[in-house]
């Protein structure tokens, strides 16, 4: 059902700081993270991870997610600007 839905997504930048909100109808997500810095979040079905984002080239951030309880699928998460669209 989520990945059915079209995400409502807001991202504020302040160099390698950002904010990153990602709202649908199932639920809304707020991140906060530095560029090369880990941080905890959770995976799209609910678990926690932490996380590290990097960027892949100059428009694209990669953000592994590594489960902190538990085993399951290795998991990451993209966001690419091109041509002034997001790319999720």
């Amino acid at each position: 059902v989520a990945a059915a839905s079209k995400p409502h997504v807001e991202i504020r930048q302040d160099g390698d700081q950002f904010y990153i909100k990602t709202s649908t109808t199932v639920r809304t997500t707020e991140i906060n993270f530095k560029i090369g810095e880990s941080f905890e979040e959770e995976t799209v079905d609910g678990r926690k991870c932490r996380s590290l984002a990097t960027w892949e080239n100059e428009n694209k951030i990669y953000c592994k997610q590594t489960l902190i309880e538990g085993d399951g699928p290795k998991t990451y998460w993209t966001r690419e600007l091109a041509n002034d669209e997001l790319i999720l």
